[in-house]
Parts: C-alpha cells; structure tokens; sequence
C-alpha cells in the first residue's frame, strides 16, 4: 500500500475522559513506564528504572527546547476579550534575534475572538520586574492560517523574551479541558529546556528529573541535545481519510555539526527523547540526502522519505554529506525546518529506541509509534488501558527499543 493511502480510522481507539492526566504526578521520575523490548514483549516498570533499562552504550538524545508563555490575553476598551497565541516569529524571522529584540517585533499567530478586533492598537499594561511596561499589538496580516501581529512595548530597552514571560501564560494542551494554572509554568517545562520558542512542551521528557540524569550519567550513557520548537500543530489529529490529505506542519530545528558528525561515527543506539527528537534526528538524515543530491535544505518536504526518487543512501553517507554541505559554507550549526510525517513503511536509519508518551487517537504522534513497532501500537495500548496508565501530556511514559 502507498503511504498515502493509509487510513487514519486504522488508528483510533477509545480513550476515555478519564484515562486523560490532568495533572503530573508530585514526583515526575515515580510514573509508570512500559518498555516493549525489540521482539513485542511488554513489561511494567517506574521511570526512576530507566537508567537500567536503556542500551549500556546508547546514546540519549534529548530536545531542550523551552516553552514560551505564548497566550497572551489583552482586552478591548470596548471590553472585548482578545486571546493571542503566538506560533513563530516573523521579524526578525530568527527565534534567537526575536526573543531579543528590543522595543518591537512581529509574530504569526492564532487570534482568538477574531472578528472582534478588526483594527487599531490593543494595549495591555504589565510589570517586568520593578518597571512599569505597556505592551501593544496591532494585526497586520490576516490569512487563512493566521494573523500576523506586530508586537510594540516601553520602556524599549527590554526583551520580547523579558516581556512576553510577563505578559503571557504556558499554553496548556487543549485536551487537558482546565486553564493554565501557577503550577504548569514549573510542571510544564522539562529540567533541560533551555533554548526558547516551543508552545507545546516535548512531553517525553517532563519525566526526567535530576537525580535520573545524573544516574545516567553514571552508567556512561552518552547525553546530547538536540533543538525543535513544537507547533501547535502537534495537538492537531488527521482530520482527513487518508493521510496522504493530511498537511503536515513544519516546525524549526537547530543541531550541531559537532553532534551530526558524532552520529556519523558512532555505532552507540540512538535512543531519542519525545517524537520531536525522531523527528529531528531523521530529518538529519533526509538533510543529508538531500544535500547529496544538490538541494535545497531549508526543509524536509512532508512526503521526502517516500519520494521514488530518494538517492537511500546509507546513515553514515548521508550525515556525511550534511557535514560536507555545513562545512562548504562555513556553518557550525544546522538551522532548518522540517515537514516530515512518519508512518507505518517507513525505514528508520538514525533512531534505535525511543522514550514517549501515550498519544491522541488519530495523531501523527501515533503513526510515528505505530511505524517504529512494526505496527504492533495498539497491542501496547490495550495492555496499558488494561493496566490503568495515564495518558497524554501529563500521563505515563513508554520505552520502545
């Protein structure tokens, strides 16, 4: 069967309101963790185990990303409520120079109460820190994707990152049905998030705590980063028959050429921590082919890997190439974006095991679980409905090896 003809009802189940974690447990590294080993066999343990359950010479492989406080609330004079959520920058494009800009900049964003703010200035008064800060929005492009919003703000000597921190709140995932509480800024950050610009946390990762890390570490597990910025699309399910008319979002990334010719190198187990790390790290490997063949690798187009025309080279040509590519132009750092879908046929070259969560019916995130089990995803699940894990963001977590 072509990729694009697989059909999205294959991959729903019943979960009930219920099964949802609306929130984490007290001791993030004390929830449960199914570990289906490389022939299907499950078994039951506590995530504080991982240390010794991961390959004795893998490497871990992680996103620190950080989440923003990207929903901001500004109300009209007339009193109208107007939520922004802000989605990626604009000017300046670059997430770095956006967050540290001074006195303006311009994202994309989802409006929400839209047609009660046709024009002029929105205007909200914050503090940040001792100082008194008044932060404008005014829409400058409107689309079917969006809106465009030009941020302005005094005192101009502060950040967007400063301002934003003050003005907006962690955008909890939709489906946990409550507001953003006090506690989710803290909750709904992992202990590595570093690098601003996600609005969704890489919830793989909200498990792990100091004291496993530093276990891993003792064990002589090799630990690496690596950046994507989570969309809001990752909460979008495929809402067509076939994924084939599914559009899938495109999301920024941002690695090392140090850790790109590492992977070239190393014969370690890549173990990836969340589907953004998977995604990110076989997006590495297209980049490469692409680079091969003389592309452009500004982004991996959604249906790439399928493409008949894919050069399949092997993991260590075409890392090897993407250091070539980084290397012909002076660049220490891949920064790119991605589009990539990963489904059942799909071959995974950089990527042995992975750490997730227990995922949406009908999500992408599914399709990426049921590709790398060979199809064996909703055996996992049963077992996990008939053994009372939580699910989703704030839930339990898998280790698939």
């Amino acid at each position: 069967m072509n990729v694009t003809d697989i059909k999205i009802e294959e991959f729903n189940y019943p979960l009930a309101d219920g099964r949802i974690a609306r929130y984490p447990l007290a001791d993030r590294d004390s929830c449960k963790l199914l570990v289906r080993r490389p022939g299907g066999e499950l078994e039951d343990h506590v995530f504080s185990e991982i240390p010794d359950l991961l390959p004795q010479s893998a490497m871990m492989i992680y996103n620190n990303t950080r989440v923003i406080n990207a929903r901001i609330r500004m109300v009209k004079s007339s009193g109208a409520a107007i939520e922004i959520f802000c989605l990626e920058p604009v000017a300046p494009h670059d997430y770095a120079l956006s967050f540290a800009a001074c006195g303006r900049c311009s994202w994309h964003c989802f409006v929400g109460n839209s047609k009660r703010w046709k024009s002029g200035d929105l205007a909200m008064p914050l503090r940040v820190g001792d100082e008194a800060v008044v932060l404008s929005a005014r829409r400058v492009e409107k689309n079917d994707a969006g809106s465009v919003v030009e941020f302005s703000w005094t005192p101009e000597h502060l950040t967007f990152s400063q301002v934003i921190e003050a003005a907006g709140e962690i955008p909890i995932p939709p489906y946990l049905n409550r507001a953003s509480e006090r506690s989710d800024s803290m909750d709904y950050q992992t202990v590595f998030g570093r690098i601003e610009g996600s609005v969704a946390a890489p919830t793989a990762g909200l498990h792990f705590t100091p004291r496993v890390l530093g276990e891993i570490d003792a064990r002589g597990i090799s630990r690496r980063e690596i950046t994507l910025h989570v969309g809001a699309g990752t909460f979008q399910p495929v809402k067509s028959d076939t994924i084939g008319d599914h559009a899938m979002h495109s999301e920024f990334i941002s690695v090392g050429k140090e850790l790109i010719k590492e992977l070239s190198e190393s014969n370690r187990p890549v173990v990836a921590v969340g589907t953004t790390s998977v995604r990110t790290l076989e997006s590495l490997y297209h980049f490469g082919c692409m680079a091969y063949c003389g592309m452009d690798i500004d982004e991996v187009p959604q249906w790439y890997p399928y493409d008949p025309s894919h050069p399949r080279l092997s993991t260590a040509e075409a890392l090897n190439a993407l250091c070539g590519y980084l290397e012909s132009r002076g660049l220490e750092r891949l920064v790119a974006s991605t589009r990539i879908i990963i489904a059942p046929g799909y071959e995974f070259m950089v990527v042995r095991g992975i750490v997730t969560n227990f995922h949406q019916p009908q999500s992408t995130l599914l399709l990426l679980v049921s590709a790398f089990t060979g199809g064996d995803w909703r055996g996992m699940y049963d077992y996990a409905m008939e053994h009372d894990y939580r699910f989703l963001s704030y839930g339990d977590a898998q280790l698939l090896l």
